[in-house]
């Protein structure tokens, strides 16, 4: 069972989102918070496995916000649930350590799918918003990056853009997950990718993994 909180400082949203998660029966809606400090509080008390939350709530809120939330419970994956649809705003939140990032535009089913992707560690950006975000990457198509990885490091890469984690993989190659790191490492040396949201918009953009 996925343990959520829910933060934003309208109440309807937060209602809207009740319901929405009411239909799922793998997710519990543990906790509301009105703002950031208010989320803090409930974060303090424990017994939350993922954080849905809103860029623009009164006090502490977007990147600073997410970047409190990492540092105090690194663990714990946070999914942005915004009206901003900015792909500029998407890769900030990402870079703060957002596990994801949704409109609040997107399906029901969009949702319930990213809650479940970042609360099992992997990670979730909308398909517009990926594709937005891959606008200005650019690489020679007679020699892309990816045809410069070993058969290994190609299966890890497919594997760590649907949001497996090195662990997983681990067990499911049966390989020591310090192997997959080291793979991990290396891969993204030759691809020149920076993180993980990288590696996944590059999957995304040449169609490796379906959006």
């Amino acid at each position: 069972m996925i343990r959520l909180l829910i933060a934003d400082d309208h109440a309807v949203v937060r209602q809207g989102l009740s319901r929405v998660v009411a239909i799922a029966r793998d997710i519990d809606l543990v906790a509301e918070a009105k703002d950031g400090d208010d989320l803090l509080q409930q974060l303090a008390k424990g017994g939350v496995d993922l954080v849905l939350t809103d860029m623009n709530m009164p006090g502490l809120s977007g990147t600073e916000l997410i970047k409190t939330i990492k540092q105090r419970f690194p663990l714990l994956p946070v999914l942005v649930f915004s009206m901003h649809s900015e792909s500029q705003i998407a890769s900030q939140a990402i870079k703060a350590g957002a596990r994801g990032y949704i409109t609040k535009d997107s399906e029901p089913e969009i949702l319930l799918t990213a809650i479940r992707r970042c609360a099992q560690g992997g990670h979730y950006i909308s398909a517009d918003l990926a594709s937005d975000l891959l606008f200005n990457q650019s690489a020679d198509a007679d020699i892309l990056p990816h045809s410069k990885l070993s058969e290994r490091e190609m299966q890890i890469f497919l594997l760590l853009a649907t949001g497996k984690g090195v662990n997983e993989i681990g067990e499911q190659l049966h390989i020591s997950a310090k192997t997959v790191s080291t793979h991990k490492f290396r891969l993204m040396q030759k691809m020149s990718l920076d993180s993980l949201s990288d590696l996944i918009r590059y999957a995304l953009r040449y169609e490796l993994i379906e959006s």
